[in-house]
């Protein structure tokens, strides 16, 4: 079996430089030729990753079961295309999907949200769905009234009839100000969006944000002007570069600046790291940063970002589980799975103290 480091001695490069080229590492600064190079050497020696391997493995254990394929299953995304190929934390939603689905031969279509209304022939046509992300109550019966099986996942809907597997991002948020309470922090900042999903009028209602603001409530130290919440954002997600980037430049125009702000994910992280250093602070001794999701550029940012890792591929994988299982005659009741969170503590905050 053919290791990296065979294939970084075949091209004289390090294993590190061939592992971040072969896992698509959008952050590494290589040549377009040794790129090349590591890809078709990788593609010789007929290199498969760990991840592929196991696949394989799975693949074969499903033949040796006899596991039957599976028909067609759908995914209806609320991202656009585009929205998703710059939202690294959804393609991994989207890759554990898939590589679930090869496990059982069956293919995945793919809807957007543009295309939903015009979907209704094709989503019929499916075994079942899979909703990815948060969808407006009219959309979710739409969905679930041309679907024989409706899955969601990274999404909690409010009808308790319907299978969904996420993480608890109230909780998460919790451990994160908690942990940044312990290291020392007091003015900490928020920068997410709104939720406008069925309750447009309703404040702080997106759960990271509410969950902020009960926690300042609760610790004596709410202050509004330490949220920056921007309007533009799709229903509290698809939180880009450039909402950290305008956000943090407002929050740091404060005279009292705060001393480290918490961002909804690690894109607005990227965003937020930018207006600080262009405003001449200094990470983490000047103004502090902690976020969501940990994306893989995430380590790879100097200085390395501090945030809490939501298991994307996993949330995906168990969806499609949760789907087969509602396909194979589960109908009594419904799932909730909750996959849990880690909280990976890097150098661009303080750390809390340990025990």
């Amino acid at each position: 079996m053919v290791t990296i480091r065979e294939i970084a001695r075949a091209v004289g490069v390090s294993s590190g430089t061939v592992s971040r080229v072969l896992n698509y590492d959008p952050s590494l600064s290589i040549s377009e030729p040794k790129r090349k190079a590591i890809i078709e050497t990788a593609e010789a020696l007929n290199y498969e990753t760990p991840r592929n391997r196991n696949r394989h493995r799975l693949g074969s254990l499903r033949s040796a079961t006899r596991m039957p394929a599976l028909p067609q299953l759908a995914t209806v995304h609320f991202l656009e295309a585009d929205e998703e190929l710059i939202d690294p934390y959804y393609i991994g939603v989207r890759l554990g999907i898939e590589r679930r689905c090869r496990l059982f031969d069956t293919e995945i279509v793919k809807v957007f949200h543009a295309d939903l209304a015009a979907s209704a022939a094709l989503l019929e046509s499916m075994a079942g769905v899979i909703v990815i992300g948060k969808h407006r109550s009219a959309d979710i019966e739409f969905i679930a009234s041309h679907s024989a099986h409706t899955v969601f996942a990274d999404f909690v809907p409010k009808r308790e009839d319907f299978d969904c597997v996420f993480s608890d991002l109230g909780a998460a948020t919790r451990t994160i100000l908690d942990g940044l309470k312990q290291a020392g922090y007091q003015r900490i900042a928020f920068i997410g969006a709104h939720d406008r999903i069925d309750e447009p009028s309703q404040p702080y209602s997106e759960i990271r944000c509410r969950t902020y603001v009960d926690w300042q409530k609760a610790n004596g130290t709410f202050d509004p002007a330490l949220i920056a919440l921007n309007d533009d954002c799709n229903n509290g997600q698809n939180l880009k570069l450039e909402v950290g980037y305008e956000q943090a430049r407002a929050l740091l125009s404060h005279d009292i600046r705060p001393d480290v702000i918490l961002t909804a994910n690690d894109n607005i992280a990227i965003g937020t790291a930018r207006a600080a250093l262009e405003a001449g602070l200094s990470i983490p001794d000047d103004i502090a940063i902690a976020s969501y999701n940990d994306i893989p550029v995430a380590q790879f940012l100097n200085p390395a970002l501090s945030t809490m890792k939501i298991p994307g591929e996993a949330i995906g994988e168990t969806a499609v589980d949760l789907l087969i299982e509602r396909i194979n005659g589960r109908e009594d009741y419904a799932k909730r799975v909750t996959i849990p969170t880690t909280m990976i503590w890097r150098d661009s905050c303080r750390h809390p103290k340990t025990c």
